[in-house]
């Protein structure tokens, strides 16, 4: 009985192609609309926790200068300095590394070809810190580090602009006024959630980067990478005691430094996008609901049509139930037809806007098994009203209806 009627239902959609495609749009529009949201919008959330963490892992980022009171004035920033870092490389517990680190742009030179680069002056813990691995080469070591030697570490950017692919170690580039022998080239890391070109860098010592790049022995970064099972918030707080008794700040004085959870800065954008996606997908949705109210409108119409044919049906037997139930099936088919039109639909479209904007492709089969459940209940519930009018015509006056 359920498939016959659903068959009728087929033919009945076929015998209206053009009028059953406009009906059924909205219900295309509204399921493509919020699967493609949804989908971009998880890619995009998964793509922001990916570049949080090629920073590295449980890493918390200590910069000095701090924020006042609410509302107040920002403290003035006292740059950090080797007592700081020697602190909290001895003191600290629950750490796996920590490596100071100072940063600027200047020009590397090989040959006649140049680049702007950042230039970053660290030691051999900034390699753990940041769990950066490399393709050749070695990084740094602790007698290197300690005096300072003319040796460095490049990106695949600058590695690609000078040498091409392949292995660069052994050569000898220029870095400002300062010669320095390539031993190591880093992984990609490719760019940032920030657009920045993260493989755009050269490394060196810190203490070949003070006396010939920067001019000063100030530290500007000091990357503390945390030791897996210890909450990055109790080691903040570490770091924060460590470094008030290491500058000497007063109980009542603030902060003259400032110490960066990049676990809580993913997981507050990835909270974001997440409800950006939500609200996007919720308004993408009130388009399945003027979908459905498309349905009502062709149902009517369809009874108005078929008013004659009903009142035969009446005549020579079938039951009021028998007609309800025709014209709900035809409702509810129509709407999954349009489901799973639309679930094609808005899966093509995430993943060329995925592609097209290098987000990961990740579908949720939850919500496109949702959003067809939907179109279907939405065809039941708009179509109920019309089967039921249906259902209920007087077979004679049915019969008399031209």
């Amino acid at each position: 009985m359920v498939w016959e009627t659903v068959r009728l239902a087929l033919i009945s959609v076929r015998r209206n192609a053009l009028r059953s495609f406009l009906t059924l749009l909205g219900i295309v529009i509204g399921v493509a609309a919020v699967i493609a949201m949804i989908t971009i919008g998880s890619g995009t959330t998964e793509k922001v926790k990916a570049d949080i963490s090629k920073l590295g892992s449980n890493l918390l980022v200590v910069r000095s200068g701090g924020g006042g009171g609410p509302g107040g004035p920002r403290v003035t920033a006292r740059p950090l300095s080797e007592k700081d870092y020697t602190i909290l490389a001895t003191k600290l517990e629950g750490s796996q590394a920590v490596s100071a680190a100072s940063q600027s742009m200047s020009r590397a030179v090989f040959g006649t070809e140049s680049i702007m680069t950042a230039v970053t002056g660290t030691d051999t813990h900034y390699f753990d810190a940041r769990d950066w691995s490399l393709l050749y080469g070695r990084p740094f070591n602790e007698s290197e580090v300690r005096s300072g030697a003319s040796v460095c570490v490049i990106g695949k950017t600058v590695s690609d602009q000078f040498f091409g692919p392949g292995d660069p170690t052994g050569t000898t580039i220029r870095v400002k006024q300062m010669s320095c022998k390539v031993i190591g080239l880093l992984e990609s890391k490719g760019f940032s959630g920030f657009g920045q070109d993260q493989d755009n860098l050269v490394m060196m010592p810190l203490a070949a980067f003070q006396r010939r790049i920067a001019g000063d022995r100030d530290i500007e970064t000091i990357y503390v990478a945390g030791r897996d099972g210890i909450p990055t918030s109790t080691i903040q707080a570490n770091v924060e005691d460590l470094l008030r008794e290491s500058r000497r700040i007063a109980p009542d004085a603030d902060d003259d430094f400032s110490v960066r959870d990049m676990t809580q800065i993913a997981d507050a954008m990835a909270s974001t996008t997440t409800t950006m996606t939500g609200m996007l997908g919720a308004v993408a949705g009130v388009s399945l609901l003027v979908g459905g109210i498309g349905i009502m409108n062709i149902m009517l119409v369809s009874v108005t049509e078929r008013t004659r044919e009903i009142g035969i049906r009446l005549a020579i037997g079938a039951h009021e139930k028998h007609i309800l139930l025709q014209f709900l099936v035809e409702a509810t088919v129509l709407s999954a037809i349009g489901g799973l039109s639309g679930i094609a639909l808005g899966l093509g479209i995430a993943g060329a806007v995925s592609q097209l904007l290098g987000l990961p492709f990740s579908p949720s089969m939850l919500i496109v098994l949702l959003a067809f459940g939907f179109s279907a209940l939405i065809g039941m519930v708009f179509g109920f009203f019309p089967a039921l009018r249906g259902a209920r015509l007087d077979p004679i006056d049915a019969l008399r209806h031209e």
